[in-house]
Protein backbone atom coordinates (compact mmCIF):
# COMPACT_ATOMS: atom_id res chain seq x y z
CA UNK A 1 0.00 0.00 0.00
CA UNK A 2 1.53 3.25 -1.03
CA UNK A 3 1.43 6.28 1.72
CA UNK A 4 0.16 9.59 0.79
CA UNK A 5 2.09 11.91 1.85
CA UNK A 6 0.91 14.69 3.74
CA UNK A 7 1.71 18.47 3.23
CA UNK A 8 4.50 19.95 5.78
CA UNK A 9 2.93 23.57 5.46
CA UNK A 10 0.69 25.13 8.23
CA UNK A 11 -2.58 25.53 8.67
CA UNK A 12 -5.03 28.25 9.99
CA UNK A 13 -8.46 27.62 10.49
CA UNK A 14 -10.86 30.82 11.62
CA UNK A 15 -13.56 30.35 14.03
CA UNK A 16 -14.74 31.25 17.26
CA UNK A 17 -13.29 33.66 20.07
CA UNK A 18 -11.10 30.93 21.39
CA UNK A 19 -7.95 30.17 19.44
CA UNK A 20 -6.01 27.13 19.73
CA UNK A 21 -2.13 27.25 19.01
CA UNK A 22 -0.99 23.65 17.98
CA UNK A 23 2.96 23.81 17.98
CA UNK A 24 4.48 20.56 16.47
CA UNK A 25 7.79 18.52 17.17
CA UNK A 26 11.19 18.08 16.93
CA UNK A 27 11.57 17.43 13.19
CA UNK A 28 8.13 17.16 12.29
CA UNK A 29 5.93 19.34 10.86
CA UNK A 30 2.07 20.53 11.83
CA UNK A 31 0.56 17.47 9.80
CA UNK A 32 1.08 15.66 13.18
CA UNK A 33 -1.17 17.98 14.49
CA UNK A 34 -3.62 18.27 11.60
CA UNK A 35 -6.36 15.75 12.81
CA UNK A 36 -6.17 17.16 16.09
CA UNK A 37 -6.66 20.34 14.65
CA UNK A 38 -9.65 19.36 12.39
CA UNK A 39 -11.41 18.04 15.58
CA UNK A 40 -10.68 21.45 17.26
CA UNK A 41 -12.29 23.21 13.94
CA UNK A 42 -15.50 21.35 14.38
CA UNK A 43 -15.98 22.42 17.50
CA UNK A 44 -15.40 26.16 16.36
CA UNK A 45 -12.29 27.41 17.30
CA UNK A 46 -9.98 29.44 15.81
CA UNK A 47 -6.98 26.84 15.07
CA UNK A 48 -3.52 27.87 14.10
CA UNK A 49 -0.05 25.49 13.55
CA UNK A 50 2.86 27.09 12.55
CA UNK A 51 5.66 25.71 11.22
CA UNK A 52 9.08 26.05 13.54
CA UNK A 53 12.02 26.91 11.58
CA UNK A 54 14.34 24.95 9.98
CA UNK A 55 11.56 22.33 9.88
CA UNK A 56 9.73 20.99 7.05
CA UNK A 57 12.29 22.18 4.61
CA UNK A 58 15.79 19.93 4.58
CA UNK A 59 17.68 18.67 7.25
CA UNK A 60 20.40 20.62 6.01
CA UNK A 61 18.61 24.31 6.40
CA UNK A 62 17.56 22.54 9.89
CA UNK A 63 21.02 22.42 10.85
CA UNK A 64 21.34 26.24 10.64
CA UNK A 65 18.76 26.62 13.28
CA UNK A 66 18.62 26.17 17.67
CA UNK A 67 16.15 26.28 19.82
CA UNK A 68 16.32 29.91 20.37
CA UNK A 69 14.32 29.91 16.44
CA UNK A 70 12.03 27.02 17.27
CA UNK A 71 11.24 29.45 19.87
CA UNK A 72 11.40 32.63 17.94
CA UNK A 73 8.27 30.20 15.35
CA UNK A 74 6.31 29.52 18.96
CA UNK A 75 6.14 33.27 19.84
CA UNK A 76 5.33 34.56 16.00
CA UNK A 77 2.22 32.00 16.08
CA UNK A 78 0.94 32.82 19.20
CA UNK A 79 1.31 36.57 18.24
CA UNK A 80 -0.70 35.42 14.63
CA UNK A 81 -3.32 34.22 16.58
CA UNK A 82 -3.65 36.49 19.15
CA UNK A 83 -4.19 39.12 16.42
CA UNK A 84 -6.63 37.47 14.54
CA UNK A 85 -9.32 38.75 17.09
CA UNK A 86 -9.67 36.01 19.37
CA UNK A 87 -10.51 36.69 23.03
CA UNK A 88 -8.07 33.62 25.18
CA UNK A 89 -5.55 31.49 23.41
CA UNK A 90 -4.78 28.08 24.60
CA UNK A 91 -1.76 25.99 23.51
CA UNK A 92 -0.92 22.92 22.41
CA UNK A 93 2.18 21.09 21.52
CA UNK A 94 3.37 17.87 21.31
CA UNK A 95 6.58 16.48 22.16
CA UNK A 96 9.31 19.12 21.51
CA UNK A 97 6.30 21.36 21.42
CA UNK A 98 5.15 20.52 24.32
CA UNK A 99 8.21 21.67 25.89
CA UNK A 100 7.96 25.07 23.82
CA UNK A 101 4.14 25.28 24.97
CA UNK A 102 5.01 25.34 28.58
CA UNK A 103 7.78 27.57 27.89
CA UNK A 104 4.90 29.84 26.27
CA UNK A 105 2.95 29.48 29.58
CA UNK A 106 4.91 31.01 31.64
CA UNK A 107 5.97 33.96 29.63
CA UNK A 108 2.71 34.73 28.12
CA UNK A 109 -1.11 35.17 29.09
CA UNK A 110 -2.89 31.86 28.52
CA UNK A 111 -5.78 30.76 29.38
CA UNK A 112 -4.50 26.90 29.26
CA UNK A 113 -1.47 24.71 28.56
CA UNK A 114 -1.77 21.54 26.97
CA UNK A 115 1.64 19.20 26.68
CA UNK A 116 1.51 15.99 25.11
CA UNK A 117 4.57 13.73 25.49
CA UNK A 118 6.86 16.70 26.45
CA UNK A 119 10.46 15.17 27.59
CA UNK A 120 12.03 15.63 30.58
CA UNK A 121 14.01 12.90 30.36
CA UNK A 122 14.83 11.02 26.50
CA UNK A 123 14.73 7.38 26.20
CA UNK A 124 18.05 7.63 23.72
CA UNK A 125 20.94 7.69 26.56
CA UNK A 126 23.46 9.17 23.62
CA UNK A 127 21.44 12.50 22.93
CA UNK A 128 23.40 14.08 25.88
CA UNK A 129 26.34 13.09 23.74
CA UNK A 130 25.16 14.82 20.57
CA UNK A 131 27.35 17.91 21.36
CA UNK A 132 30.68 16.56 20.52
CA UNK A 133 29.50 14.07 18.21
CA UNK A 134 27.85 16.36 15.18
CA UNK A 135 31.69 17.56 15.00
CA UNK A 136 32.52 14.83 13.36
CA UNK A 137 29.11 12.80 12.38
CA UNK A 138 26.76 15.83 11.94
CA UNK A 139 23.77 13.88 10.82
CA UNK A 140 22.24 10.30 12.05
CA UNK A 141 20.22 8.34 9.54
CA UNK A 142 16.60 8.07 10.79
CA UNK A 143 15.45 4.15 11.54
CA UNK A 144 12.92 2.01 10.06
CA UNK A 145 8.98 3.90 10.57
CA UNK A 146 6.35 4.37 12.52
CA UNK A 147 3.59 1.91 12.21
CA UNK A 148 1.35 2.96 8.82
CA UNK A 149 -1.54 4.86 10.67
CA UNK A 150 1.23 7.10 12.17
CA UNK A 151 3.29 7.20 8.90
CA UNK A 152 0.80 8.31 6.82
CA UNK A 153 0.78 11.52 8.47
CA UNK A 154 4.24 12.53 8.49
CA UNK A 155 6.49 14.12 6.51
CA UNK A 156 10.18 13.17 7.82
CA UNK A 157 13.88 14.01 7.41
CA UNK A 158 15.96 10.91 6.22
CA UNK A 159 18.48 12.45 8.47
CA UNK A 160 18.02 14.02 11.79
CA UNK A 161 21.35 16.86 12.48
CA UNK A 162 23.19 16.07 15.57
CA UNK A 163 23.46 20.02 16.46
CA UNK A 164 19.87 20.30 16.58
CA UNK A 165 19.23 17.43 19.15
CA UNK A 166 22.18 19.25 21.41
CA UNK A 167 19.75 22.01 21.03
CA UNK A 168 16.88 20.81 21.89
CA UNK A 169 18.06 19.18 25.14
CA UNK A 170 19.06 22.59 25.74
CA UNK A 171 15.71 23.72 25.87
CA UNK A 172 14.57 20.92 28.00
CA UNK A 173 16.78 21.64 30.20
CA UNK A 174 15.91 25.39 30.43
CA UNK A 175 12.19 24.67 30.48
CA UNK A 176 12.69 22.02 33.23
CA UNK A 177 14.49 24.70 35.34
CA UNK A 178 11.19 27.02 34.81
CA UNK A 179 8.32 24.87 35.26
CA UNK A 180 7.48 26.00 38.65
CA UNK A 181 6.59 29.47 36.90
CA UNK A 182 4.12 27.98 34.77
CA UNK A 183 0.80 28.98 36.98
CA UNK A 184 -1.78 28.61 34.04
CA UNK A 185 -4.81 25.61 34.06
CA UNK A 186 -2.76 22.35 32.74
CA UNK A 187 -3.55 19.13 31.14
CA UNK A 188 -0.50 16.87 31.19
CA UNK A 189 -0.72 14.04 28.82
CA UNK A 190 1.15 10.98 28.54
CA UNK A 191 1.50 7.57 26.42
CA UNK A 192 2.82 4.83 28.33
CA UNK A 193 4.15 3.30 24.87
CA UNK A 194 6.47 5.95 24.42
CA UNK A 195 9.56 4.57 22.62
CA UNK A 196 11.14 8.76 22.80
CA UNK A 197 10.27 10.16 25.82
CA UNK A 198 10.98 8.76 29.08
CA UNK A 199 6.96 7.85 30.45
CA UNK A 200 8.02 9.37 33.82
CA UNK A 201 8.42 12.92 32.23
CA UNK A 202 4.75 13.63 32.97
CA UNK A 203 5.03 12.77 36.34
CA UNK A 204 7.94 15.18 36.86
CA UNK A 205 6.17 17.96 34.98
CA UNK A 206 2.83 17.59 36.58
CA UNK A 207 4.43 17.80 39.96
CA UNK A 208 6.84 21.07 38.96
CA UNK A 209 4.29 22.89 37.80
CA UNK A 210 2.67 26.12 40.15
CA UNK A 211 -0.40 25.66 38.23
CA UNK A 212 -3.40 25.17 40.93
CA UNK A 213 -5.65 23.98 38.24
CA UNK A 214 -3.99 20.79 36.87
CA UNK A 215 -4.51 17.14 35.30
CA UNK A 216 -2.54 14.34 34.27
CA UNK A 217 -3.18 11.58 31.83
CA UNK A 218 -2.18 8.49 31.11
CA UNK A 219 -2.66 6.64 27.28
CA UNK A 220 -1.76 3.06 27.99
CA UNK A 221 -2.26 1.89 24.41
CA UNK A 222 -0.10 4.83 22.85
CA UNK A 223 3.07 5.87 21.25
CA UNK A 224 5.32 9.05 21.27
CA UNK A 225 3.11 10.78 18.55
CA UNK A 226 -0.20 10.49 20.55
CA UNK A 227 -1.91 12.72 18.30
CA UNK A 228 -1.85 10.04 15.38
CA UNK A 229 -2.00 7.25 17.19
CA UNK A 230 -4.96 4.36 18.09
CA UNK A 231 -6.74 6.71 21.02
CA UNK A 232 -6.43 9.47 19.33
CA UNK A 233 -9.82 10.22 19.38
CA UNK A 234 -10.01 9.92 22.87
CA UNK A 235 -7.13 12.09 23.29
CA UNK A 236 -8.75 14.73 21.18
CA UNK A 237 -12.32 14.46 23.90
CA UNK A 238 -10.18 14.62 26.67
CA UNK A 239 -8.75 17.86 25.12
CA UNK A 240 -11.74 19.29 23.40
CA UNK A 241 -13.30 18.84 27.28
CA UNK A 242 -10.45 20.92 28.81
CA UNK A 243 -10.06 24.14 26.49
CA UNK A 244 -13.99 24.14 26.99
CA UNK A 245 -13.79 23.92 31.09
CA UNK A 246 -10.93 26.48 30.65
CA UNK A 247 -12.11 28.37 27.95
CA UNK A 248 -16.00 28.81 28.86
CA UNK A 249 -17.04 28.11 25.65
CA UNK A 250 -17.57 25.72 23.03
CA UNK A 251 -17.46 28.45 20.02
CA UNK A 252 -19.87 26.82 18.03
CA UNK A 253 -20.06 29.02 14.98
Amino acid sequence: MKIQRRSPDLFFYKGGRTGILLVHGFTGTPSEMRPLGDYLKKKGYTVYAPLLAGHGTTPEEMVCTSWTDWWDSTLEGYERIKESGVDRIVVVGLSMGGSLSLNLARTKPLAGVVSLCAPVWLRDKRAHLAGMVHFVKPYMKRGGGKPLHIEEHLVPYDRTPLKCVSSLCRLVRHVRTHLHEVRVPALVVQAEKDETVVPKSASYIYESIASPDKEIRWFKKSSHIITLDREREHLFDEIGAFVKRVAGTTDNP
